[in-house]
């Protein structure tokens, strides 16, 4: 692709190329408008409608006013327009996935497998629609009947990231509307166009005009949009995927009206591998795990912990395969790393890579900015406690390798952190699978894997890596309210 070509101007139906945000069913251009980049060049991609606080409340009350009428249709009813989402969405793969490595930088084929995960949520939740299954209770008096219903909370809020801009607003929206939801997406800043071609499948699939509503808005509008979100009674529920900071924030404004709440918040993922591992594996899963993405992922591996006995054999294998590992715009061909998203990441990546050096670690491989966005993937040896990548999420391509002795050393060090989103372990030792990962403080283990999500299991994470379950049945769980019933005289 020539440098001086958009990869917009290559999309199939380039009416998915959507800019304007969508509220009650309108396409609405915004009172002004804000750039969308092309991280691998700085190419402006488009402008994109920049809403505020009147167009959020304007999306609140579209939502509210198409609840009652989504609501009344039957879970069959709902199930058949999200299975058509689906469709929609995976006929459309190769547009979509164009449209996320050009704003978000990922290897075009991750991108087309993004499209496909996310897609599987809407698949999911299709058929979960109609098993949102209520309760009878036994009686404690023949003349009543006992009963639990299970009914949509309302209109729902999704606040979500740059670096999955498809399947975070699937894994969220999709199960909002199969229990009956309207939803109102704020997708991130960085990555607004991806949501909105979604947004225009939706509605090519039947989706009502108001239940579902995207808000785009530049950085400084989306803290105005994310404060009405929360202030509003009509809002019932909000659902976050970023940071702890930001998490914590949405929590403090969502008190005064007792919202129910879904974070998906930080992660510092550890990855262990002991003595009896399978050093290829355990290497294959390190890249999978930290690299996929330029290692900017929530359940990437942020620390690595290897057993000595094993240490320099596993560090001589991943720098291996760091190394072959290339570098470039997704769109060129063989590229298995992108740029990272904005400059501030590549400054973090750079300056975790400079503490560790100062602090006594080794660069094995990388080590150096590439120009632009782009950082060399990396591997730092002889890491250590003090170190920022230790304590910090680098959400970028660094791996720093850990030494460890014993085993309740490895688990110490990894739950020394107030995240506890994913962890990782690579052992053949059956009791130490279970005693490892029943001490590791995370919501989700992966034992001799590197990835671990799918749409059937549930995603989330414990102490400040947030609350609730995405995906799964459990992933219904937030947009229903449980209702006791209790029914008297039943024997007159």
């Amino acid at each position: 692709m020539a440098m001086t070509t958009s990869p917009l101007q290559l999309l199939k139906d380039p009416s998915l190329l959507k800019t304007d945000a969508l509220v009650g069913g309108r396409w609405v251009a915004g009172p002004s408008r804000f750039d969308v980049l092309d991280p691998a060049t700085g190419a402006k991609l488009a402008d994109v409608a920049n809403l505020g606080a009147e167009q959020a409340r304007e999306a609140i009350a579209a939502a509210d006013a198409a609840w009652p009428a989504w609501r009344a249709k039957t879970a069959k009813e709902r199930s058949v327009i999200l299975r058509k989402w689906f469709d929609l969405l995976m006929a459309n793969q190769d547009d979509l996935g164009r449209l996320m490595t050009a704003e978000q930088g990922k290897p075009y084929a991750e991108a087309r497998g993004e499209v496909a995960y996310a897609a599987s949520f809407v698949e999911w939740f299709a058929e979960e629609a109609k098993r949102v299954n209520g309760e009878t209770l036994p009686t404690f008096d023949n003349n009543r009947r006992l009963l639990v219903l299970k009914q949509p909370i309302g209109v729902c809020a999704a606040i979500t990231p740059w670096n999955f801009p498809l399947a975070m607003i699937t894994r969220k929206v999709a199960p909002a509307l199969a229990a009956g939801c309207p939803v109102i997406v704020k997708p991130a800043e960085l990555t607004p166009l991806t949501a909105l071609a979604a947004a225009e499948l939706a509605l090519r699939a039947g989706i009502p005009a108001g239940v579902l509503n995207l808000i785009t808005a530049d950085s400084s509008n989306s803290i105005a949009v994310g404060k009405e979100l929360c202030a509003s009674d009509v809002v019932r529920h909000i659902s976050f995927t970023g940071s702890t900071e930001v998490g914590r924030i949405l929590m403090a404004q969502s008190a005064p009206t007792v919202k129910k709440m879904s974070l998906e918040l930080g992660g510092n993922a550890p990855f262990i591998v002991f003595d009896d591992a399978d050093l290829d594996s355990a290497v294959e899963g390190a890249m999978q795990s930290k690299y996929r993405n330029a290692g900017q992922t929530c359940v990437c591996a942020n620390r690595i912990y290897v057993q000595d006995g094993v240490y320099d054999a596993f560090v001589e294998k991943l720098a291996a395969a760091v190394k072959a590992l290339k570098v470039g715009s997704g769109f060129d061909d063989g590229v298995t790393q992108g740029p990272l998203v904005e400059a501030s990441a590549v400054d973090k990546v750079e300056r975790h890579v400079a503490d560790a050096l100062q602090k006594g670690g080794r660069v094995v491989t990388g080590g150096k900015r590439l120009g632009g966005l782009f950082f060399e993937p990396t591997v730092v040896a002889d890491a250590s406690a003090d170190m920022l990548c230790a304590s910090e999420e680098t959400f970028g391509p660094l791996a720093p390798v850990f030494r460890f002795k014993e085993d309740q050393e490895a688990i110490d060090a990894a739950n020394a952190t107030e995240f506890g989103l994913a962890a990782y372990l690579y052992s053949r030792d059956v009791g130490r699978i279970f005693r490892v990962t029943e001490a590791l403080e995370s919501g989700m283990v992966g034992v001799n894997v590197g990835l671990l999500a799918s749409e059937h299991v549930p995603f989330g994470g414990v102490k400040q890596s947030g609350l609730g379950r995405e995906g799964s049945h459990h992933g219904m769980d937030d947009y229903v309210e449980i209702k006791y019933m209790c029914v008297g005289d039943i024997l007159k």
